[in-house]
């Protein structure tokens, strides 16, 4: 049996400590969506200049409440589609809305870089930044760097472990993990079964939560043997399909199900367990058009669906009331165990999706029909109701 180190639990963030009400009574679902390039056009409302460098998008509109700034990071692009087709325009239609002043650029995957934009972005004055950390380490440097000038800072989607995050915004993160765990389950049933776990990069506190989360579940079952876990380093999808490879291949090709932590992982194992003339149960994340196709083909057995929308809508409003210096609603703490620190929150709660509940997802706006329904797929979208 091959097994690999997943991290522990006790040095994951945990998501369920102290969880309050939100004082507004609201609950929210976010979301992830697809890549493009992280160069985006630079510019003010109310001009069409488009400097075209620096990957990045700013503007600011009437309003004139808001008198900060607001910087947001973003990581990459290979991770998750979600940061620019989602995240990027979500996140600008409410700063726009708002009269908000605001710098959104990408990172492209480069620790460096992004520490380079933080750099100029706290010269350029902003007064909230907002980061998604490609890892702990760089994060908590940059967060520092941004206290020590008197910026507030915000962690979106992962926690910066050790870091100086004024707020957090994200999922219930071990919750994801539960219901993968549970997904898993469901479509293994009782028998007996190898699983194979894919998890997400090793420097990503959610990746932990994750896998622990799944773990809380899968473990439980005595009729499931773990026969195989490593990490995806950067959550790259090459070496996601070279790990699992290698899993299968060490495992004898004897393996019943695949715990992946998210959609581009799942397709990965998906290739190889194809190329083998298997399909097994395999779980997911994101709710991405790959992951919605996978599932319509009985590739995979489901994904989480986080709406980024809401989530999008969480950080826009945490960054925008810190930027008018009034505090923003949170809905209890997350505890950082390095800093040793209780974190201000705002949790939203994930969604499973199986082919049960695919058309729903999709017509409440997982993704469009258009285009999940396309080619092979159209007639497949057809039979399962999807319009």
């Amino acid at each position: 049996m091959v097994t690999f180190a997943r991290g522990g639990a006790s040095r994951a963030a945990s998501h369920h400590l102290r969880r309050i009400g939100r004082p507004d009574g609201a609950t929210a679902h976010p979301h992830d969506g697809s890549g493009s390039d992280p160069r985006a056009r630079r510019g003010r409302c109310g001009s069409n200049n488009d400097n075209g460098g620096g990957g990045g998008g700013s503007g600011s509109s009437g309003g004139g409440q808001a008198t900060g700034k607001i910087g947001v990071i973003l990581p990459d692009t290979t991770s998750s589609p979600r940061w620019e087709s989602a995240d990027r325009p979500q996140l600008s239609a409410a700063f726009e809305a708002a009269g908000v002043d605001y710098d959104i650029q990408n990172a492209g995957g480069d620790a460096q870089q992004m520490q380079t934009i933080a750099q100029q972005m706290i010269t350029g004055g902003v007064t909230v930044l907002a980061i998604v950390n490609l890892d702990s380490a760089s994060g908590a440097a940059i967060e520092q760097q941004a206290k020590s000038q008197g910026v507030q800072t915000i962690d979106y989607d992962r926690l910066t472990l050790g870091g100086a995050a004024d707020y957090y915004v994200s999922y219930d993160n071990t919750k994801v993990g539960e219901l993968q765990g549970q997904g898993l389950a469901d479509c293994l049933g009782d028998k007996q079964a190898d699983i194979a776990y894919l998890n997400g990069s090793p420097d990503d506190n959610n990746a932990t939560l994750f896998s622990n989360g799944a773990h809380s579940v899968l473990d439980k079952k005595t009729n499931y043997t773990k026969v195989a876990e490593q990490a995806v380093p950067k959550w790259d999808p090459q070496q996601a399909a070279t790990i699992f490879e290698q899993m299968y291949t060490q495992a004898g090709g004897n393996i019943q199900g695949v715990y992946a932590a998210n959609d581009t992982l799942a397709n990965a194992a998906i290739g190889t367990l194809s190329r083998n003339g298997l399909k097994v149960p395999v779980t997911g994340q994101d709710a991405s058009v790959q992951g919605l196709q996978n599932i319509l083909a009985g590739n995979q057995c489901m994904t989480v669906w986080k709406p980024s929308d809401q989530e999008a809508k969480a950080l826009s409003e945490t960054a925008i009331a810190l930027s008018k210096g009034e505090k923003p609603n949170t809905t209890g703490t997350v505890n950082d165990p390095e800093g040793k620190r209780e974190v201000q929150s705002i949790l939203l709660d994930p969604i499973s999706v199986t082919q049960a509940n695919l058309a729903d997802a999709i017509s409440k706006g997982a993704q469009k029909a258009a285009d999940v329904c396309t080619g092979n797929f159209a007639a497949q979208c057809a039979s399962a109701g999807i319009k």
